[in-house]
């Protein structure tokens, strides 16, 4: 089967699939950039204000160097606690000119408290080193005009949310390549289109459906499964299709005897498994006495809690449901169907990749239940195959779960006969003509 183009919608319907993918990436960017804003919290800014009189000749871009100067780093050195390294001291301290003679001295630390130690002693130690034998222009009586009291900076828990945001927006792209890559290969079939044509027969009925994964749960299935409006609507207008192929259940039909509905599943599918259960509920409450009839199945698991709950169901209180009674068949497919049915569920699991029906009773028609996203062309394709060969024509398809974002039908056209055309004068000049 030659995949499908990769477009737009497409991708979307994709990435959405995989949204599960999307959303773990997403986790993992919004942590690591949160963890990596936590380890490299942002700078804090602090400043110190020193004056310096004025003197003839004193430039002032000279001092704005030397109060950054190695000196007068190394001046500040043993009043910074903890210690400190020239080198990165040098990083974290520039001096500027703002206005007159007044040099700011603005010091950055991972902490307020930091920043502000290292901008007043820094300050302090240039102070000194104007007044002190050193100076490049003689001595000078500078002082501290204003000494840091405060920093300034970024909200802490403000720059771990901006740096785990980018973080989760780059495990947002790289979940939804991700997702664009696994889709790429995947070739189980979800729109109603798609699993229609990949056998060529039409898609009856589209129900959402439950997994029940025990035997109290399929019970409370049995005794209270009611359909939404629009599905039971659904679901009768399969059971007028089905009519076609000799399912006889609806009124005015049931004298021509009791009818069989097969309803083939993959192993591998097994949320496809209650559309048989529900599919014989909804009869039953139409007034049919249906029989629900769990066939074997490959895999003894598949289908366990399934046969224990119709096992256990079966010999409860009959009047619980009454139009519907359960039958679990034997191990060659046979099965005891009470008196007085009128239609047969009869759900039978397959193994999609070798798949057998010789050992499902026989039926009068035969669908194959398969859930949007659950299966490849190639399986239905090979079920299909093996049911015509046991003389079992596949007549429709049930999906359980369409995908929200599906507005197929999974309708297959019919072939219609040429319409006639209305008589032209052309028509009718001939006509007259030969008359």
């Amino acid at each position: 089967m030659s995949q499908q183009p990769m477009n737009l919608r497409r991708a979307f319907r994709t990435i959405r699939r995989h949204k599960v993918t999307v959303g773990v990436a997403v986790a993992v960017g919004l942590l690591v950039g949160a963890g990596y804003g936590s380890v490299n919290p942002p700078a804090r800014t602090a400043t110190a204000l020193v004056v310096i009189p004025a003197v003839q000749n004193l430039d002032i871009s000279t001092e704005v160097v030397v109060a950054a100067s190695d000196p007068v780093l190394a001046g500040a050195q043993p009043n910074i606690i903890p210690a400190i390294s020239l080198a990165k001291l040098r990083g974290q301290v520039t001096a500027t000119n703002p206005s007159g003679n007044v040099i700011s001295i603005v010091a950055k630390a991972a902490t307020g408290a930091g920043a502000v130690a290292i901008a007043n002693a820094v300050a302090n130690s240039y102070v000194g080193y104007l007044a002190s034998s050193q100076s490049p222009v003689g001595k000078v009586n500078a002082h501290l005009l204003e000494p840091a009291v405060g920093a300034v900076g970024p909200d802490p828990l403000a720059h771990r949310l901006s740096y785990g945001g980018v973080g989760a927006l780059i495990g947002l792209v790289v979940g939804a390549l991700a997702a664009l890559i696994l889709g790429r290969g995947d070739r189980r079939l979800r729109a109603r289109d798609e699993i229609a044509n990949a056998i060529g027969v039409p898609v009856l009925a589209s129900l959402p459906v439950s997994r029940p994964g025990s035997a109290p749960e399929w019970a409370k299935l049995l005794d209270s499964y009611q359909p939404g409006v629009v599905h039971a609507w659904r679901m009768r207008k399969a059971l007028q299709q089905l009519s076609l192929s000799g399912v006889n259940v609806l009124p005015g039909s049931r004298d021509k005897g009791p009818s069989s509905l097969g309803i083939l599943t993959l192993a591998s599918d097994p949320t496809a498994l209650a559309l048989g259960p529900q599919f014989a509920v909804y009869a039953a409450s139409l007034g049919i006495p249906t029989t629900l009839v769990i066939g074997p199945a490959p895999d003894a698991n598949v289908a366990a809690t399934l046969r224990t709950a119709c096992s256990e169901w079966a010999q409860g209180p009959s009047g619980r449901q009454g139009n519907l009674r359960v039958a679990v068949a034997r191990e060659d497919g046979t099965a005891d169907v009470p008196r007085g049915t009128v239609l047969a569920v009869v759900v039978a699991v397959v193994d999609g990749q070798r798949p057998r029906t010789d050992a499902m009773m026989p039926t009068t028609a035969t669908v194959l239940g398969v859930t949007a996203g659950a299966a490849t062309a190639e399986q239905l394709a090979r079920t299909a195959v093996s049911a015509a060969a046991d003389d079992r024509e596949v007549v429709g398809l049930l999906i359980a779960n369409p995908e929200p974002g599906d507005h197929t039908t999974g309708r297959i056209p019919q072939l219609t006969r040429p319409v006639s055309r209305m008589p032209t004068r052309l028509t009718g000049a001939t006509m007259e003509a030969r008359r």
